[in-house]
């Protein structure tokens, strides 16, 4: 299968390697010369333009880090150059409402879109392992899989197109909930008097184990944690409030637990 790659960093690298070890064809957009240098080291073959690297693929793989990143490539040509009957993939993060409007303007095209957020990191696409929650309908889908199954088990077809980012937000706003009450634990802890790795280590043997407090405890405290991945959940978390508020909703209960985690414990 021809695949036509929009963005090889953190996530998007190990992504291209394993395409690449699937025997795809992948052609990676690479705006500079040490980015196409690092494009081929992959095994892939870098282009210099955007519209190169879709024209003749049949699945388009864009792993951009904004919304607004996707609407400018669609915009700037991404979709115009794609051939008829092939598949764009998102895997950005963000709004359902970017994907319907970049649908839109792909049905102009005859091309089929997948909103296909991840859940997981660099090493778990590297592992073949990274989740990834599809929206869309089942021929894209089926037309997709064999890329998406080069990086990614499990593939969850979870409903139409936005039904994807609907899932990858709320699965982010619970992981951020539980880094939150993970970090309220530490707080607690230190008025208690009890050391904090002392304590993250006992718990994960508890009853209070969480995937959350796995990591937060292998990191080594949770304010190192939330530095690592504040930037990310907190992007993710600022779309899923304004995507509920769109449809006159909230976090609910979520909201104190989840502004407990993206902020440092120190300091109270």
């Amino acid at each position: 299968m021809r695949v036509g790659v929009i963005g090889a960093g953190r996530m998007g690298a190990p992504m291209v390697r394993r395409l690449v070890a699937a025997g795809h064809e992948v052609l990676v957009l690479g705006r500079t010369v040490e980015k196409r240098d690092a494009i081929a080291q992959l095994g892939a073959r870098p282009v210099a333009d955007t519209v190169d690297a879709v024209r003749d693929a049949e699945v388009v793989i864009v792993c951009v880090f904004t919304d607004e990143q996707v609407r400018e490539l669609c915009v700037d040509g991404l979709l115009a150059a794609m051939p008829t009957d092939s598949v764009l993939v998102l895997h950005t993060t963000g709004s359902p409402r970017t994907a319907t409007a970049v649908a839109a303007l792909a049905a102009e095209r005859g091309v089929s879109v997948l909103d296909a957020p991840l859940s997981g990191g660099p090493h778990d696409i590297a592992a073949g392992t990274v989740t990834v929650f599809v929206g869309g309908s089942d021929d894209a889908v089926a037309r997709a899989g064999p890329a998406l199954a080069s990086y990614a088990d499990p593939v969850l077809h979870v409903g139409p197109l936005g039904a994807g980012q609907r899932v990858k937000l709320i699965n982010n706003t619970l992981f951020a909930a539980q880094i939150g009450l993970v970090a309220e634990g530490v707080r607690l802890g230190g008025r208690l008097g009890v050391d904090e790795a002392t304590l993250l280590s006992a718990l994960t043997h508890g009853s209070a184990g969480s995937r959350a407090l796995s990591l937060i405890a292998a990191t080594g405290s949770a304010d190192a944690f939330i530095a690592r991945v504040g930037e990310f959940v907190g992007k993710d978390v600022a779309v899923v409030r304004s995507t509920a508020g769109d449809l006159g909703s909230d976090l609910g209960l979520l909201e104190a637990v989840v502004d407990a985690g993206l902020k440092p414990t120190r300091g109270d």
